[in-house]
């Protein structure tokens, strides 16, 4: 789609900055330094390509701009076209914006303070003794002979799907989901999401939004795909999750009210925890809190391993084993801890066999996404506070302009 429909707004003079035109040229200019910041663009064409034509501007200069842009808006700028909650928006993502800019240019920042400028959340590590419980339980869950973690990696390791079964499986997964996503929340005419199968990065699965209501979901298979978590994964990504709010907040935000800066997204911004959180939420709101008999009625038509009373019962009693990988951030940024340590944090705590905790670790030294797991261990709760089981609430997180500061009821 490329922003053919889409009209540039007036120049942008640093004197006189537009906050709209100047906070997207500032993200595909930061994107220019970090590789996988620019998440999505379908803006305008001939900014992307004067930005991308124009010599590379240093991390330092990039801060100022933010710094320059923020100024702007709490002075006044853009007038009548911003209204109060989308000057607050703005806003909040040019915070996250100057908080990247500033650590490029060297800036020390505590990764506590990165978290919160950035994401609008400061993370808090979940006490052990939580954790422990959630083991206790899961001990009554899965007897046998070996360590709890040997049983449990052994059960969940036992629901690998056969790779050539993983493509039936997203299929038959997603023409249900979507099927749903419609009945309750309506999806424009035209929408489209092409799976592929990829190796090789630091995430199990990837919305690649490229505009035009359409998307590519890729799903890594570095490690085994597991049933116990592919109806997640597939609601995540596409619906309702990402694809979903992508798709909706095109037509409604861009095409309708012709708010540009819905054209990007970007990591290291408040938006990502609520699309993380929604998305994360997004198998609750169609299938309820125990979606697995549904789940189960899938993976049996195609041969899959799918224990469906033994999961529910794990997977409630394992919910805040998820928090361990915002503890795991926290030992290696805030109390910079050795990552082979927090490997063998993740194998404890999280009961991950070394390949997953190892792969985990990945994810949080790499430099776009270290901050990034608190979108995960905040976002869902604060999401699933705000929804309160009613889909008029989710539907909100799916098309308006919300910050976290929102979610709290």
């Amino acid at each position: 789609m490329a922003g053919d429909h889409l009209v540039l707004p007036r120049d942008d003079p640093l004197n006189q900055p537009d906050p709209v035109t100047g906070y997207l040229e500032l993200g595909l200019r930061l994107g220019r330094h970090v590789d996988g910041l620019v998440d999505a663009y379908y803006g305008p064409a001939e900014l992307s390509a004067r930005v991308a034509a124009e010599p590379l501007r240093p991390p330092a200069a990039l801060a100022e701009r933010a710094g320059t842009l923020i100024a702007a808006l709490d002075g006044g700028a853009g007038g009548e076209d911003l209204d109060p909650t989308r000057r607050r928006w703005l806003r909040a993502q040019l915070e996250g914006l100057h908080t990247t800019a500033r650590r490029l240019a060297g800036e020390i920042i505590p990764y506590a303070e990165e978290v919160e400028r950035c994401y609008g959340v400061r993370p808090t590590p979940r006490p052990e003794d939580e954790l422990a419980a959630a083991h206790a339980r899961v001990e009554e869950l899965l007897p046998g002979t070996g360590s709890l973690a040997e049983r449990f990696i052994a059960w969940r390791e036992g629901h690998a799907i056969d790779p050539g079964m993983i493509e039936p499986a997203v299929r038959s997964l997603a023409e249900d989901f979507r099927e749903r996503t419609e009945r309750l929340f309506g999806l424009p005419e035209g929408e489209h999401v092409d799976w592929e199968l990829v190796t090789d990065r630091p995430w199990s699965g990837f919305n690649h939004y490229l505009g035009g209501l359409r998307s590519r979901v890729a799903i890594n298979t570095d490690l085994p795909v597991l049933s116990l978590s592919l109806g997640q994964l597939v609601a995540h990504e596409a619906y309702p999750g990402h694809h979903t709010e992508h798709t909706r907040k095109e037509v409604g935000l861009v095409r309708r009210r012709g708010h540009l800066e819905e054209t990007i997204f970007l990591v290291g911004t408040p938006q990502c925890l609520l699309a993380e959180g929604l998305a994360d939420l997004g198998l609750e709101v169609l299938l309820g809190e125990h979606p697995e008999p549904v789940l189960a009625e899938h993976f049996r038509v195609l041969g899959i391993r799918y224990d469906a009373e033994v999961v529910a019962a794990v997977a409630e009693a394992t919910e805040v084993l998820g928090a361990v990988r915002g503890n795991a951030a926290w030992l290696l940024h805030e109390l910079r801890r050795d990552p082979e340590e927090v490997v063998a944090y993740l194998e404890r705590w999280a009961l991950l066999p070394r390949a997953r905790a190892a792969k985990a670790v990945e994810f949080l030294t790499d430099p776009t996404w270290r901050a990034y797991v608190s979108c995960y261990v905040e976002g869902l709760p604060r999401c699933r506070a705000f929804v309160g089981g009613d889909p008029a609430r989710f539907e909100r997180l799916l098309t308006e302009q919300l910050l976290p500061s929102d979610l709290v009821t």
